[in-house]
């Protein structure tokens, strides 16, 4: 029986990479699986796979037309998931992130660990089942991790992420800081973007005390460069936020050279931002030094806020 192995919605490299890794060894297990996204990928991705010559993912909108089971890498959440994800059985997740509205209906496989990237895993998982990782595909986790770990800058970095980098940069044969450095800095190209694709890239949707929170993250060389469009930002997120029924928008513009963050807040309730980070808005506005992870240091504070 064939499975799809997928991502988030908005697909980061990690959302891709793990797909891919992940599919691969569990063909290798026995099962017939294919990786595929469900959207279209950033700069940063398109730059990974163009590098090590690798094809991108089928995207797909549906899973239930095709196949009666999947297996989630990256995410767990619904609403950041496949339309159609209660009409097929889940068999396997692996994620790095929070558990939450998430059950099945049949038992099934599930690792999670607080690790900064979802393709760290992944390296323990071939160990364990003593699958050689391929050269390309080491490439590519490796980028993935350096993607989440914004190059082992962010918090959610651990020894275990910096170890698996160095570990598969030999596989496949990376000067894994100047590649690095170089990878994040495509996916900053942020001047050919229209205001939609900036708001939409990399969102990812909460719910927290009854209120649906839509958080996106920008890296960028410039946060200048960002907010001199800043006008324009406001007016796509006040429209996305009518037309998807978001309560509270987070536009998180992060300079990946200093590791600090420009917030953007759209929606309410406003108190709740500034109750989470301690901080007050100023025409919706916050600067937020070292803050460089959703995950770790904007979702947990907000949650507890709410």
């Amino acid at each position: 029986m064939k499975e799809l192995v997928f991502g988030h919605k908005s697909p980061d490299t990690d959302a891709v990479v793990a797909a891919k890794a992940f599919s691969y060894l569990q063909n290798q297990l026995g099962y017939d699986t294919e990786a595929v996204a469900l959207g279209e990928l950033n700069d940063e991705t398109k730059f990974v796979l163009k590098h090590f010559s690798e094809p991108a993912p089928r995207i797909i909108t549906a899973a239930k037309p095709e196949v009666d089971a999947v297996m989630l890498v990256d995410h767990n959440e619904a609403q950041q998931s496949v339309a159609d994800l209660k009409d097929v059985q889940i068999t396997h997740v692996v994620d790095h992130h929070r558990i939450a509205n998430f059950e099945t209906a049949a038992p099934l496989y599930y690792h999670a660990e607080p690790l900064g990237c979802t393709s760290t895993i992944l390296l323990k998982l071939f160990k364990q089942h003593k699958v050689a990782v391929p050269a390309k595909l080491a490439g590519l986790m490796l980028s993935a991790i350096i993607s989440d770990t914004l190059l082992f800058k962010s918090p959610t970095t651990t020894p275990e992420d910096e170890a698996a980098v160095k570990e598969l940069a030999k596989i496949a044969g990376v000067d894994y800081q100047t590649y690095g450095l170089e990878m994040l800095k495509a996916g900053t190209n942020l001047a050919s973007k229209t205001e939609q694709e900036l708001i939409t890239a990399d969102a990812k949707s909460f719910e927290m005390g009854g209120k649906t929170i839509r958080i996106n993250q920008v890296n960028t060389v410039d946060l200048d460069e960002v907010f001199a469009r800043e006008a324009k930002l406001r007016a796509a997120i006040a429209a996305e936020n009518k037309a998807q029924g978001y309560d509270l928008f987070l536009l998180m513009v992060t300079n990946i050279l200093d590791s600090n963050t420009r917030l953007l807040a759209i929606g309410e309730p406003q108190k709740a931002v500034e109750k989470a980070f301690n901080a007050k808005l100023v025409d919706n506005k916050v600067d937020l030094p070292g803050v460089v992870s959703r995950k770790k240091q904007v979702v947990p504070p907000l949650q507890k806020a709410f």
